[in-house]
């Protein structure tokens, strides 16, 4: 019997776990199994064709709320074509609903419920001899016109289960895609919004297996290996030790995990902030709601205060980024109050905020009481909400406006110190800035048609010079800083009009080639000609003191923070003419301490940033990281 496990993963970088735990599992006894991987944006003919060439006669589907209407579409083909082979569907996405999958989709024989690893073992057995199907625990089958669930099986033991992790022809794309690892199942919360609350507790792998597996998979060249463990910081100890053996091992491999940031006690925080080296940890937070109300009604258990502080602490050691995470749509939760939540979240300044919208998945409490808070929402995958009891679709689709910017310009780093200046200093909240240019971006249609580099950085000059925005020459002059470090090598164009003389240009240059180690002991020790300066290097003047902006931007926010410390350490001299370039010239250094004041409200420029002007040095491939190195001299 040949078996075919596959599944349609949402980009070609992500691996399934759920159809290697499945071949572990069962390949002693079925020796024909074959794993093969799609994504969602393969043609459905393509993935049809393959399969069809492979002749199986069993073919199992992975099933999440992202491959799940393009999975139906492949079975539906698949049964035209191949009306003899045996169709398994199995996952979160059906799990919780066989009857509905099984009606909607003829060509589904078989679901299997809950840990499958098991019961699709069992399943193969009965497809081989006695089909006694009514014997399989967990699955759900036809039966001539009837579909029969039959009850489920009792949770594995996970230290039954084979690893997944130890596949051969796997090592060869280990670099390249990242791997998903779980040290253990279930979750000990109960949102009402969330599959994990349908499975009470919490059950653990043996830690010296798990810290064998990841051990081959750093070895054998993985890159970044996600942790699927929905509160990877549950059990203290557990994971105190695994966050040890990953210090200790890592090669240079980066590990993300779900944290709870709210329970996360003070010397563990103590222990990451000394001892993580820097990027090899990402910590996701899921913060969804700040309005207490909404919380209890969704049976979410969380001390905002005390996950501020965890939050606060990470961002301090300044050695793990953390990726927090918000609904938009729960309960209770109106434009007003969610604008109130984002910038509750946003004041702390997250590497990463993802705004996500209430989805209504099968299975979850809050679909079950939908009805009870007047929601609507797709009828098909991924459910996600249209309107509640307190929030209209306009204020849905006024909210994708904002998500749609704040991927554009705050998640993706692309402008870090301007988007940090206009929520310091120009607007009254991030949600506002945010909210403002999202309702101008679509007014200009700006999100029918593709764009640029260059193109984020005149459409956000055009929006600001429209409302009028007072400072465009501080906020211009942190854009071509931006433009300028979002580039690995040095940029062939700008957006905006070069404006240094030539003659000031070849000034400037010289000088410092002359005296390179004004700039820096390491450009100085390079040896760097003039000729070979003009390659690597870019010049531009500020008609600005930029670091005394860069130290209005500096420190951590808290609660809205005003209060900067100093950044780095300001330059001393003066630069009266090109021709002669100050003494002890240093790196521009922005140095993060923890701020706390009452208000997320916009911060006035200090005085001392309109004195003087700024020649900004921007160089390129001066080091291994292939990261581009700034300079300022005042002049």
């Amino acid at each position: 019997m040949k078996i075919v496990l596959t599944t349609l993963n949402a980009k070609y970088i992500h691996t399934s776990l759920a159809i290697r735990l499945l071949k572990a599992y069962s390949e002693h006894e079925f020796k024909d199994i074959h794993l093969v991987e799609y994504t969602i944006k393969d043609p459905v003919m393509n993935i049809v064709s393959d399969l069809f060439q492979k002749r199986p006669d069993v073919i199992g589907f992975s099933c999440y709320i992202w491959n799940i209407e393009e999975t139906l579409k492949l079975i539906g083909i698949l049964k035209q074509v191949m009306p003899e082979v045996t169709i398994v569907l199995g996952g979160p996405e059906v799990s919780y609903e066989p009857l509905h999958w099984m009606k909607r989709e003829a060509g589904i024989d078989f679901i299997v419920n809950g840990d499958g690893e098991e019961t699709f073992h069992h399943l193969l057995q009965e497809l081989r001899d006695d089909r006694k199907f009514h014997f399989v625990y967990g699955a759900a089958y036809r039966k001539g016109e009837e579909i029969i669930v039959n009850p489920p099986r009792p949770k594995s033991d996970l230290n039954t289960l084979p690893t997944p992790h130890r596949f051969p022809e796997d090592i060869p794309d280990l670099s390249k895609r990242i791997v998903y690892f779980e040290t253990s199942r279930g979750c000990p919360f109960n949102c009402q919004f969330c599959l994990s609350s349908i499975e009470v507790g919490v059950r653990y792998y043996d830690i010296e297996r798990v810290k064998s597996d990841l051990l081959y998979l750093i070895e054998n060249g993985a890159k970044i290996i996600k942790f699927l463990d929905r509160t990877f910081n549950i059990n203290r100890n557990y994971a105190m030790e695994m966050f040890q053996f990953l210090i200790d091992n890592h090669q240079g491999c980066v590990f993300q995990f779900e944290i709870t940031a709210d329970i996360m006690r003070p010397e563990v925080l103590d222990f990451l902030s000394n001892n993580a080296p820097p990027g090899i940890f990402r910590f996701e937070i899921g913060v969804q709601s700040t309005n207490d109300e909404t919380n209890e009604l969704v049976k979410r258990r969380q001390n905002f205060k005390k996950l501020s502080r965890t939050v606060m602490k990470i961002k301090e050691s300044r050695n793990i980024d953390q990726h927090l995470d918000l609904i938009a749509g729960l309960p209770m939760e109106d434009y007003t109050t969610f604008r109130k939540t984002f910038n509750d979240v946003f004041v702390m300044e997250p590497e990463e905020l993802q705004l996500g919208f209430l989805k209504m998945l099968r299975g979850t409490g809050l679909r079950a009481q939908a009805a009870k808070y007047e929601y609507t929402y797709m009828e098909h995958a991924p459910y996600e909400i249209l309107s509640s009891h307190m929030m209209t679709f306009s204020d849905i689709i006024r909210l994708k406006r904002l998500e749609d910017v704040l991927e554009k310009y705050w998640n993706s780093h692309r402008m870090d110190h301007t988007a940090k200046y206009l929520i310091r200093h120009v607007f009254d909240s991030p949600f506002d800035f945010f909210q403002e240019f999202g309702d101008y971006w679509e007014e200009r249609g700006w999100q029918k048609i593709g764009h640029q580099l260059e193109d984020l950085f005149t459409r956000l000059q055009s929006f600001l010079i429209d409302r009028g925005t007072p400072s465009m020459d501080i906020i211009t002059g942190l854009m071509k800083l931006d433009y300028f470090l979002g580039h690995k090598y040095k940029p062939r164009k700008i957006w905006w009009d070069f404006v240094l003389d030539k003659s000031d240009w070849s000034s400037y240059l010289r000088d410092i080639a002359a005296n390179p180690g004004q700039i820096s002991a390491q450009l100085a020790e390079a040896g760097l000609s003039e000729r070979e300066l003009q390659k690597y290097t870019v010049l531009e003047v500020l008609p600005f003191s930029l670091e005394a902006v860069l130290e209005s931007i500096s420190g951590l926010r808290a609660d809205g923070g005003s209060e900067e410390e100093e950044a780095g350490d300001a330059s001393d001299g003066t630069v009266p003419s090109p021709e002669s370039l100050i003494q002890g010239v240093t790196e521009s250094s922005l140095v993060e301490s923890v701020q706390t004041t009452s208000s997320a409200v916009a911060v006035a420029e200090s005085p001392s940033v309109r004195e003087g002007r700024t020649l900004l040095i921007v160089m390129y491939q001066q080091n291994e990281s292939q990261r581009a190195q700034y300079y300022t001299l005042p002049l």
